[in-house]
């Protein structure tokens, strides 16, 4: 396999369309505002400072991230692995974010870029309980861009069709996997995690 150079991408892809490039706007607009009212789930990337990219899932109730203004995006950190390797490169590295919304049954997404700071601010805690819990931090995004990407590529995955959804228990339970793939821990069936996890939302 021959690996593409940056003259290689020219003669694959057209340039975009002044529209494509138009559609980036500098602030979180009201359609962006809503998207994200409606939204319960989205993907936090981050880069350390090593060069490293981690991505991570976000979720809560619908508008958990909330709009504090055109350039300004709250979210709440709840319970998780503990890992905090987002937390470490905002900290660490360039501060430098990107968030994809979804909306589930919508096949647009919406992409918001931005820098990042934390907080632990008793006051902003205060204001973001969600499952009866305060969050441990708060992440502030300064937003710098804000635009929808098409539909095309959820279309092509189908991913809101009843269709191609698949059962859970095609899978291991969670606990089974990282036992097999660890030695660590006793495996737990998916319901005892499910019922765990719920308790710890």
């Amino acid at each position: 396999m021959t690996d593409l150079a940056a003259d290689d991408l020219k003669t694959i892809y057209p340039d975009p369309s002044p529209r494509v490039i138009a559609k980036a706007r500098p602030a979180i607009d009201a359609h962006a505002q809503k998207f994200i009212a409606m939204s319960p789930f989205c993907v936090l990337a981050t880069s350390g400072s090593d060069g490293s990219v981690d991505a991570s899932p976000r979720g809560g109730n619908p508008g958990f991230v909330h709009v504090a203004g055109p350039n300004q995006l709250l979210m709440p950190d709840r319970s998780g692995n503990n890992r905090i390797d987002s937390f470490r490169n905002i900290v660490e590295g360039s501060g430098f974010v990107q968030l994809i919304f979804f909306v589930p049954g919508i096949d647009e997404t919406l992409r918001v870029g931005g820098k990042g700071r934390l907080s632990a601010d008793p006051e902003l805690l205060a204001s973001m309980v969600e499952f009866g819990k305060l969050p441990r931090a708060a992440l502030s995004i300064s937003v710098l861009e804000a635009y929808f990407h098409c539909g095309k590529a959820l279309m092509r995955s189908k991913l809101w069709s009843q269709e191609t959804r698949v059962e859970r228990a095609a899978l291991p339970s969670i606990s089974q996997v990282i036992h097999d793939q660890t030695g660590l821990g006793e495996p737990e069936t998916q319901a005892v995690v499910e019922a765990r996890f719920k308790e710890q939302l």
